[in-house]
C-alpha cells in the first residue's frame, strides 16, 4: 500500500473513531436519560455489574477515574435510585463495600439487551481471526483512553502513541 493511500485511510480512520465515539455518547446519555441516572452513573453501574460482587468506594474511584469524594457522591446517587446498597465489610467491618441490588442490576441488564441486542449481530459475517481484531482493538483502545484521561486529570497534555 502507498504512503498516500495509507494517509487517506489513517484519515478517514480518525473521521470514523469520532463519529464513533460521538454516537457512543449519544447512546449512553439515552440510556442514561431512559433510567434517570448520570451518563457516569450510568456507566459506573456497568461497571459494578463487570465486577462480579462488591467493592469499596475506592475501588469505584479507581473504575471510574473520580476522586474518592465524587465516587462517594457517584454512590449516593445510585443508592437513591436503588441500584446499590452500602454494607458493612463481614471480614473488615470499618470497611463499606457497595454492592448492586439483583433486581436493579438485572433490570438494568435487560435494558441493556433491548437496546444493544442487535449489535452482536453487527459481527456474524465476520470470521474467528477478525473477530479476535476487534477484540484486541477495543482492548488496546480501552487502556489508552484511560491512560489519557489520566493524564488529563494530572493536568499533563494528551499524547498520542510513540511512532515506530
Amino acid at each position: 500500500m502507498s504512503d498516500d493511500a495509507r494517509s487517506r485511510l489513517l484519515e478517514e480512520l480518525s473521521v470514523v473513531s469520532r463519529r464513533y465515539i460521538a454516537s457512543y455518547a449519544l447512546f449512553n446519555q439515552a440510556v442514561a436519560d431512559h433510567l434517570g441516572l448520570h451518563p457516569t452513573d450510568l456507566q459506573c453501574l456497568n461497571l459494578l455489574t463487570l465486577e462480579g460482587g462488591p467493592v469499596t468506594t475506592g475501588r469505584i474511584a479507581e473504575l471510574t477515574g473520580l476522586t474518592t469524594g465524587s465516587a462517594t457522591r457517584l454512590v449516593d446517587r445510585l443508592e437513591r435510585a436503588g441500584y446499590v446498597v452500602r454494607e458493612r465489610d463481614p471480614g473488615d467491618r470499618r470497611r463499606v463495600l457497595v454492592t448492586t441490588v439483583p433486581e436493579r442490576a438485572a433490570e438494568f441488564g435487560r435494558v441493556w439487551e433491548r437496546l444493544g441486542g442487535g449489535w452482536i449481530a453487527l459481527f456474524d459475517d465476520l470470521d474467528d481471526d477478525q473477530l479476535a481484531l476487534f477484540i484486541d482493538h477495543m482492548r488496546r483502545t480501552t487502556e489508552f483512553s484511560a491512560q489519557q484521561a489520566a493524564r488529563l486529570r494530572a493536568g499533563e497534555a494528551p499524547q498520542g502513541p510513540v511512532g515506530p
